[in-house]
């Protein structure tokens, strides 16, 4: 064997031929090789960017994969996504087993009856799941396959109606995992289907589907990035996902409430709703047929000046005529532009806030609306019951300026009538002033062109004042909270809510560094 060996390359364009000198101990022997290699050809005004795979490349990726093995559960919309992996070949040893249980009763007596006596439900998905799961692991038995890696990829949905009244929706999941002595992961999401064809919306599914299944096991380490991926060759105008939960040894670090807030940002829905257990949740199931209090604000952090608003407004909300205090659901809600630092959206001060909210037991909405109106048509989509939107008044004269209207063709009087036209009444928390005198709607000035217009409002009933509130908070506002915080002065802890404080210190929120955390 020659102890050294010397490379002499000559570059010509794109190709490159190498020379090779062996030198022995003895004697020198010289050897030509007339080999081509290839460069990529790149051009000097070149731009970087992602090459997405083909859903045919995921699919043939997966089934030449001996160790991937599992089945497929899909009910409401065909078997679009696994026909995919069919069609792109090597299917038989990826695929166990795939069936589509469409009678009601053969879905009952294989999956069991929900209480509720429905099937497109995030209960019936998780059932088929655990179900179609526990029978990879009884027939396919780890003595005989010890390399194996499971899946159970399962859909529920509805599709389209015939009248085309109701564009359809559905939960997706698959269940699996990454090495063979590894418990299993989950990833499962809400859809919301935008076509108006029946098969368009079955062959978006299948997309999405392929996506989930090459997502799951090739960008599990980048959950930001799986979410992004599974809009790969799909728009935003076919499909919209409002709800996904992530669970499992893989996932141990993700926060759902992160993940919901990526689905806004990302703009693959217009808002999410987070329970104070961490996880996301369908507004569908918490709005329907619901009286709906909502609040907005940064709640950076929240004050006891949101608590009050909030006390004090459901108290006059639930003496409604029209509301059933069983059936009221208070929603404190973040608009994306409360949620913007610089620029960019600062992820952590997102969960500051979220942390603090979720500690009050409150079920939290973030959205993409700025304006109003855009929030109650949201809500509207759920509940035609009686709405309340209690707020400081700030907020209503920003309501009553038309430079937030332009971009409608009936500028301010078009907005106000999808915002008043509902069952909709406005809690107005008073604002006190520098001398010390205090602002409510009666006494609130608004463009003198506005005018006549907001007494409308006003003795129609439609803007009410919050009379029993607490006169010795008006003064707190949570920008002297923060910059207390900043400055490292006492006394803003007597401005939070009680247990706040507490929280902000332990978690080191909003910059908050006591003697306590700087030891540990």
């Amino acid at each position: 064997m020659p102890k050294n060996v010397t490379f002499n390359c000559v570059k010509f364009k794109t190709k490159i031929r190498l020379f090779f000198c062996l030198i022995c101990e003895n004697s020198t022997f010289v050897m030509l090789v007339n080999s081509t290699i290839m460069t990529e050809i790149k051009y000097r005004a070149e731009k970087d960017f992602e090459n997405i795979p083909s859903l045919r490349d995921k699919c043939l990726r997966i089934n030449l994969n001996a160790d991937i093995y599992g089945t497929f559960a899909e009910i409401g919309a065909g078997q679009e996504t696994v026909r995919q992996f069919f069609r792109a070949g090597g299917a038989s040893g990826t695929i166990a087993k795939t069936m589509s249980a469409y009678d009601k009763d053969f879905s009952d007596a294989i999956y069991g009856i929900e209480n509720d006596k429905r099937y497109v439900t995030e209960a019936r998905l998780r059932k088929m799941l655990d179900y179609e799961m526990n029978l990879m692991e009884q027939r396919i038995t780890r003595e005989k396959h010890p390399d194996k890696i499971f899946f159970t990829y399962a859909n529920t949905v509805a599709t389209i109606d015939f009248a085309k009244k109701y564009k359809g929706h559905g939960w997706v999941g698959i269940k699996y995992q990454v090495s063979p002595e590894q418990d299993y992961n989950e990833i499962v999401l809400h859809i919301r289907f935008k076509e108006n064809d029946a098969r368009l919306q079955q062959e978006t599914l299948g997309v999405l589907g392929t996506n989930l299944i090459y997502g799951a096991f090739y960008k599990y380490n980048e959950p930001k990035k799986l979410l992004r991926y599974l809009y790969d060759h799909l728009d935003k105008d076919q499909l919209e996902i409002d709800t996904i939960n992530f669970s499992g040894p893989v996932f141990e670090n993700v926060d759902n409430r992160l993940m919901s807030l990526q689905l806004v940002k990302n703009g693959m829905t217009d808002a999410v709703m987070f329970a104070p257990d961490g996880n996301n949740v369908l507004p569908a199931r918490v709005l329907y047929k619901k009286n709906i209090l909502t609040l907005r604000g940064s709640f950076r952090p929240v004050t006891k000046v949101n608590m009050d608003m909030f006390e004090k407004s459901y108290e006059m909300f639930i003496k409604e005529n029209k509301v059933n205090k069983d059936k009221t659901q208070v929603i404190f809600e973040i608009t994306l532009s409360n949620l913007r630092a610089e620029g960019e959206i600062d992820e952590q001060d997102f969960m500051d806030r979220a942390r603090l909210l979720c500690s009050l037991g409150q079920t939290v909405l973030i959205s993409n609306f700025k304006e109003y109106y855009k929030l109650v048509e949201y809500f509207s989509q759920y509940s035609k019951a009686r709405m309340g939107l209690a707020m400081g008044v700030n907020n209503l004269v920003d309501i009553f300026d038309e430079k937030y209207y332009r971009h409608l063709s009936g500028g301010i009087l078009e907005a106000f009538g999808k915002l008043f036209y509902k069952d909709l009444r406005v809690y107005l928390y008073p604002m006190e002033n520098e001398n010390g005198s205090v602002t409510s709607s009666e006494n609130l000035k608004v463009h003198p062109r506005m005018k006549e217009l907001y007494k409308f409002f006003k003795y129609n009933g439609k803007v009410v004042d919050i009379n029993d509130y607490d006169p010795s908070i008006l003064s707190i506002f949570s920008r002297k909270v923060l910059a207390k915080i900043a400055a490292g002065e006492s006394g803003w802890e007597e401005m939070l809510p009680e247990g706040v404080a507490k929280i902000i210190k332990e978690k080191a929120l909003f910059g908050c560094e006591t003697e306590e955390v700087l030891h540990k």
